[in-house]
């Protein structure tokens, strides 16, 4: 496991300044949620809710643009917050939209502490199982 400095504080500073700015007119709901990378980047995203609830974008879903947007990179250290400041645990789906841009030894705040991401998401389907289908050297 890679082992780094993560400034806990400041990621659940920028996850709650992200939860500020959602979009929750329907669910009343609003998440924040942000993001170390590995080059030392703070990076955040809030959800946006729809009319239309299966297009809602979840909060990690715009922070995964964001890293896009800001220069693409690798996440080291995540947290995610509702309203109230309290720590949030990603659904499945953002588990493993998370897990397709981790970085070696990637860490999350949960409601149980942090935790890696091999913990939250084990034995993942991973960018990995594409790369072994289609090596072409076997």
């Amino acid at each position: 496991m890679v082992e780094r400095y993560v400034d806990w504080e400041a990621l659940e500073s920028a996850a709650v300044a992200a939860m500020e700015r959602a979009y929750a007119p329907y669910s009343k709901f609003p998440v924040g949620a942000a993001a170390l990378t590995e080059d030392g980047r703070i990076i955040s995203g809030c959800n946006v809710e729809n009319a239309s609830y299966g297009l809602t974008l979840c909060a990690e879903c715009a922070l995964v643009g964001a890293l896009h947007m800001s220069g693409g990179g690798r996440l080291a250290a995540f947290y995610c917050v509702d309203a109230q400041g309290a720590v949030l645990m990603p659904c499945g789906r953002c588990r493993q939209l998370l897990y397709e841009f981790r970085a070696p030894g990637m860490q999350l705040m949960t409601t149980q502490g942090i935790k890696s991401m091999d913990q939250v998401l084990p034995d993942a389907f991973g960018p990995e199982i594409w790369r072994n289908l289609n090596d072409t050297s076997k």
